[in-house]
């Protein structure tokens, strides 16, 4: 079965394929566009002065302008203009004088994925978000200029400053985690004795793995810089004698990857590249991968959501890679990614969609 096939038989919600909005929404929505600098500044003001907590906590009553004035500390004007911003943007809602948080705003100060994702905009893309148009144009990150002079983000990671290196990795951890317990089985369907975790992060996914199986051995391959982080992790578990790490940059033509390996785990790794890079990392693992060896890829797609947030979630992040990241990267389309495995000597052989919190799982074997 190759990956056309899969990809025309995976079942998932079908999101943005007609227009049935209707016209007075249609014009809502677009001033919610026009302002949204604006309704982003003023939800996290909102959020982090704590005046939706404090409305909610008063949920019954609600509460005036004044009496949240008085409880954060705020000046009264300051406090009105920003209340009266939540009613439009859908955080609040009123009756006569009184204030209260709506489900909207229920969900922003409370839903894990929803402060997750507004600390990473915060404090990692706001400021280069408004370099998107040169990032576009050059194939670069123009706006991670914010935080240093580095080619791509990863090469910075260990060294960024806070908030924005907590943020970062709360993102990025907040995702992959959660699909972790499920990933296991289908990595050791096969029973594999090494596995190359291609991307390593901090080493969370190797301690997953080192759990689960009492004998396998974990290879880690990532930058230098990254390689220090995780062996910090996994010397603290005294799980040492288990890992070897890889310091490698995977784009150089003239690194070829470490052998003798059963199995190539990569996971929200291979969305960090270009469909060419894609490609060239997948036929270093082809040349160095056994013929009854298999490549599990965890990786998060915006077609294959249940809920439209979740797409909308994700190619949103794909501007971060624009700006950020790598300048020339996404979140993928899956047709797109399956087109590409398909000129690399790989097929498809299982997709398994709904992973975890957002994932879909490739199992790829060599054709």
């Amino acid at each position: 079965m190759n990956t056309l096939d899969i990809q025309k038989k995976k079942k998932a919600k079908k999101f943005f394929e007609d227009d049935s909005k209707h016209a007075a929404l249609a014009i809502r929505d677009a001033q919610f566009i026009a302002f949204a600098p604006y309704v982003f500044q003023a939800s996290v003001i909102l959020r982090d002065k704590g005046i939706l907590t404090y409305i909610e906590q008063n949920r019954k009553a609600g509460r005036t302008i004044q009496q949240v004035a008085d409880e954060v500390g705020m000046p009264y004007y300051g406090v009105r203009v920003l209340m009266e911003a939540g009613l439009g943007i859908g955080l609040l809602y009123r009756h006569g004088d009184n204030y209260f948080l709506s489900k909207t705003g229920h969900v922003f100060i409370n839903h894990p994925m929803a402060r997750i994702n507004t600390d990473f905009m915060r404090d990692v893309c706001q400021q280069g978000a408004a370099d998107l148009e040169p990032s576009i144009i050059n194939e670069h990150p123009v706006g991670l200029r914010h935080f240093g002079n580095w080619n791509t983000i990863y090469e910075g990671l260990s060294i960024m400053p806070d908030p924005a290196k907590s943020s970062w990795f709360a993102f990025d951890h907040y995702y992959s985690d959660l699909a972790f317990p499920e990933v296991l089985p289908f990595v050791f369907e096969h029973s594999p004795a090494r596995i190359l975790d291609i991307g390593a992060n901090t080493g969370k996914w190797a301690l997953a793995c080192i759990d689960y199986d009492p004998d396998v051995h974990i290879g880690l391959l990532d930058l230098g810089g990254q390689l220090d982080e995780a062996k910090k992790v996994i010397d603290a578990e005294g799980v040492s004698h288990r890992v070897t790490y890889h310091p490698d940059n995977i784009l150089d033509p003239a690194q070829a990857l470490p052998a003798g390996y059963d199995l190539i785990f990569m996971s929200q790794f291979l969305n960090c590249f270009t469909d060419k890079q894609i490609i060239s990392i997948l036929q270093k693992c082809h040349d160095v991968l056994g013929d009854d060896g298999r490549i599990i890829i965890n990786e998060t797609f915006w077609d294959c959501q249940q809920y439209e947030a979740g797409a909308f979630s994700l190619q949103m992040a794909s501007l971060y890679f624009t700006t950020m990241a790598n300048g020339n990267s996404q979140m993928y389309d899956s047709k797109v990614y399956l087109q590409v495995i398909d000129e690399t000597g790989f097929e498809v052989v299982n997709q398994h969609n709904n992973i975890g919190l957002s994932h879909t799982i490739l199992e790829l074997k060599k054709k």
